[in-house]
């Protein structure tokens, strides 16, 4: 067996039911899960109609590739989303199933474990998403993390040693940020390309929030802070994904686009990989990709949530909306997180996610303690009862 599979921790949803153990929630009382990041609004009929329509595809095999239907329709997207920002179908974009997967591989097409005596160096943003330290570990890297303190909650790349620096790899981003919401402007991506120039890694975005924000305020994305700056994709790629914007996680649908080199070394990795996605998938992505009503009233929904939520918790926390992202990063009255997701579902039946489960320990301490994430992913009415909940039991 792969020993490096013994580097790997308890995901924070196992952590979860582990803590939980032994706690019963009241009885009478359904369970409202807030601390999983699953979108819960119907799925787009454009999207299902367009799968159905496909179904008699399956008896072919699909390119790792990708149809070249579906990736023009990646880069007008890109086109449209970006302000004219250019992507070549060809050589710059690839489909892949889902931002979790492509992280993950791609993580592992990039790290080469022996090409200099040191363990290649992943620096990712702290709390972040459980994949970037998997992907990490099992690909023989160390992972080193930026913290994200408050009050802007994006990565301190300050605090990043020299000696780090000189061993990385890749830097991850995530942007809109999970858990908290945040979101990078042109200058931090400014800062970050600098000292990308002079260290050579490369940049991978997590984008896979970017069309969960409020009031018309479009997060930037890296490519387009690249072509803002002047520059071009090289050693930069960003990921985005279906699941959140369309609502569709279990279609695992999303594209990677950028540095066309990278690319053309991730389309070998995944050409052994096994990882080509379905005609149909692929025709209902083209029809996800190519509409935008459903994301606006996927968007309006969620405004909806945080318009009438953030005012609630408002009365006892101190909290405010988001950048962008479906998510409320609380900051708990006691500084204990994990106390406070216990007592929330011990008399309340509301699961929520302890922030400590999120990030790791490192010599400023562990960025996510104190907090705790709420994904406001379930219908209007069940978010606002949770939150009026909240604020009774402390009040």
């Amino acid at each position: 067996m792969n020993s490096l599979l013994d580097l790997l921790k308890p995901y924070p949803f196992a952590r979860l039911r582990e803590a939980l153990q032994g706690l019963e929630a009241p009885s009478g009382i359904a369970p409202v899960p807030l601390h999983i990041g699953e979108p819960k609004h119907a799925t787009p009929k454009v999207i299902t109609d367009a799968l159905a329509a496909s179904l008699a595809e399956l008896s072919k095999y699909p390119l790792t590739a990708g149809e070249s239907e579906l990736r023009q329709a990646c880069a007008d997207w890109l086109f449209r989303r970006y302000d004219g920002l250019k992507a070549n179908p060809q050589t710059e974009i690839l489909p892949v199933l889902g931002s979790r997967e492509a992280l993950f591989s791609f993580i592992q097409t990039v790290l080469d474990p022996v090409s200099d005596g040191l363990k290649p160096v992943v620096v990712s943003p702290n709390p972040f998403y459980q994949i970037y330290e998997g992907a990490t570990l099992l690909g023989g890297g160390e992972i080193c993390f930026a913290n994200c303190p408050a009050p802007s909650f994006n990565p301190d790349w300050s605090s990043v040693p020299e000696a780090v620096w000189q061993r990385a790899k890749i830097v991850l981003v995530c942007s809109p940020n999970n858990p908290s919401g945040s979101v990078l402007q042109l200058d931090d991506w400014k800062e970050l390309f600098d000292f990308q120039d002079k260290y050579g890694f490369v940049i991978a975005s997590d984008e896979c929030y970017s069309e969960i924000y409020f009031h018309g305020n479009k997060p930037i994305g890296g490519l387009q802070a690249a072509a803002e700056l002047g520059r071009g994709f090289k050693n930069l790629v960003m990921f985005t994904s279906l699941s959140k914007r369309s609502s569709v996680p279990g279609l695992r649908s999303g594209f990677v686009a950028g540095d066309a080199d990278l690319l053309k070394n991730f389309l070998l990795y995944r050409t052994y990989h096994g990882s080509a996605m379905s005609i149909p998938v692929q025709r209902a992505s083209i029809a996800a990709w190519n509409d935008e009503t459903h994301v606006e009233e996927n968007r309006r929904l969620y405004q909806e949530k945080f318009d009438k939520v953030i005012p609630i918790l408002q009365q006892v926390f101190d909290v405010d909306l988001p950048d962008a992202s479906f998510y409320v990063w609380l900051k708990v009255p006691d500084g204990d997180d994990l106390a406070f997701a216990k007592r929330l579902w011990s008399e309340a039946a509301i699961q929520v996610l302890p922030g400590r489960f999120l990030a790791r320990e490192t010599a400023q301490g562990n960025p996510g303690e104190g907090y705790v994430r709420i994904a406001l992913v379930a219908d209007v009415e069940s978010c606002v009862k949770a939150a009026e909940t909240i604020v009774t039991l402390y009040r």
